[in-house]
C-alpha cells in the first residue's frame, strides 16, 4: 500500500515485531516523535494496482488477469461462516484460493522463494501472468502481493479493493459461487489458528508469533 501511494523505499519486518524481540534485538517503550517532512502522496502510473467491482465483474468474462482469494479455505467454500454480520461466505466465480496463513510458516517467517513458487503452482496461479488478490476487505491480499513480488512476477499483483464484502454486497446471486475449489486445503491451518497468528496484540506478552499490531 505505501508503494502504490508512491513510497520509493519500502521494507517489511520478516516475522514482525514478536519474532524481533524472540531474536533478541532492542525494544523502546518510549514515545517517539519524529522529525516533520512533506510527503505527496500519489497513484499515478499505479492505478492498475488496485481493481474496483467495475473491473473484477468484467473480468469474469474477460479473463484479463487471474483472482486469487486469501481468505481460509472455508470461507472460500462457503463452508465457514464470515466475521461480517449480514456476509456469507462464498467466492468471486473463477477465483482461486491460496489462504494468506499459508505464505508464512509456524513462526509468521516468510517463506522461501522455492516454496513460494511451489505453492503458486500447487494452487495452479501462474506467476507470469497478471494476479489480482481478494480477500475480505482488502488488507490481507497484501500477503499475496509481497509473495509474488518475492518471487520475482514480472507484473505488479493488483488488490480488489471492496474485496468479497463489496463482491457480497453488489453481485448477482448467480455471481457468488460456493462451488469447489481447486486449492487443497491444509488441515494442519484451521480458522482458530489464523486468529491466533494474528493477535491485536501489541504486548510483549503476547504469544501470538505474528504479534505486530492491528
Amino acid at each position: 500500500m505505501f508503494r502504490l501511494f508512491g513510497h520509493p523505499q519500502v521494507s517489511v519486518l520478516n516475522g514482525g515485531f514478536r519474532n524481533w524481540v524472540k531474536e533478541g534485538h532492542p525494544v523502546e517503550g518510549t514515545y517517539t516523535r519524529p522529525e516533520p517532512a512533506r510527503f505527496t502522496a500519489t497513484t499515478k502510473h499505479r492505478s492498475s494496482w488496485v481493481k474496483s467491482f467495475e473491473d473484477i465483474t468484467k473480468n469474469i468474462t474477460a479473463q484479463e488477469f487471474q483472482v486469487v482469494d486469501v481468505r481460509p479455505y472455508g470461507r472460500f467454500r462457503g463452508k465457514e461462516p464470515e466475521p461480517r454480520e449480514g456476509v456469507q461466505p462464498g467466492h468471486i466465480p473463477g477465483s482461486k484460493c491460496m489462504p494468506f496463513f499459508s505464505f508464512v510458516d509456524n513462526d509468521g517467517m516468510m517463506l522461501s522463494t522455492e516454496e513460494l513458487k511451489k505453492f503458486f503452482e500447487k494452487s495452479k496461479v501462474d506467476l507470469n501472468k497478471p494476479i489480482c488478490g481478494s480477500c475480505g476487505s482488502g488488507v490481507t491480499a497484501c500477503h499475496l502481493v509481497l509473495a509474488a513480488h518475492l518471487c520475482g512476477a514480472p507484473e505488479e499483483a493488483s488488490v480488489y479493493d471492496g474485496s468479497w464484502y463489496e463482491w457480497f454486497t453488489k453481485a448477482p446471486p448467480e455471481h457468488v459461487s460456493e462451488a469447489e475449489a481447486s486449492f487443497e486445503e491444509d488441515e494442519d491451518k484451521s480458522a482458530f489458528d489464523i486468529f491466533s497468528l494474528f493477535s491485536a496484540c501489541n504486548s510483549l506478552s503476547c504469544k501470538g508469533p505474528l504479534c505486530t499490531g492491528p
